[in-house]
């Protein structure tokens, strides 16, 4: 990892992976400049739903998240860049799709709170990134790797 580069967890939830719109998240995180370093396709169990909206675990809503983010397969991905958390929470867009600004992912392809396609770790809440990418991930299964594009990325990268 560069010194300029931090790491953040996305995930393209049950509705999105249903919607066909994998491709699409990620085309948008690579055009943006951002660098994957892990994917995982996988079905989230209970146990593991429970754990990652356990901050909700007191809320109304708490069963209803967890039903719907183990109701079908989704795509987990740790993506590295100058400031992720905060670029992707930028490109993401309000968390009601409603709310979120054309051009946005949620604003472009979302129209409903509780399906709005995307999560991406909490650029204010310090340790939410570790959090959820040790959640999904294990360290051998993010690469570290240099992409060749990164000079055309960042101003004070070298080519």
């Amino acid at each position: 990892m560069s010194h300029h580069d931090e790491r953040t967890f996305v995930m393209v939830k049950p509705d999105g992976v249903q919607r066909g719109l994998i491709g699409e998240v990620v085309s948008r995180l690579e055009g943006r400049g951002l660098k994957l370093v892990g994917a995982k396709f996988m079905r989230i169990d209970q146990d593991l739903a429970e754990e990652h909206y356990g901050e909700h675990a007191d809320k109304p809503f708490f069963e209803d998240l967890v039903g719907f983010i183990t109701a079908a397969p989704v795509f987990a991905m740790v993506w590295e860049g100058a400031d992720a958390t905060r670029q992707v929470r930028r490109m993401m867009g309000a968390t009601d799709p409603a709310e979120a600004q054309p051009g946005t992912i949620r604003g472009d392809l979302g129209l409903d709170l509780g399906q709005n396609v995307i999560h991406g770790s909490d650029h204010e809440d310090e340790g939410a990134n570790e959090r959820e990418i040790a959640l999904f991930f294990d360290d051998e299964e993010l690469v570290n790797w240099d992409q060749s594009t990164e000079g055309w990325v960042y101003e004070s990268a070298e080519f």
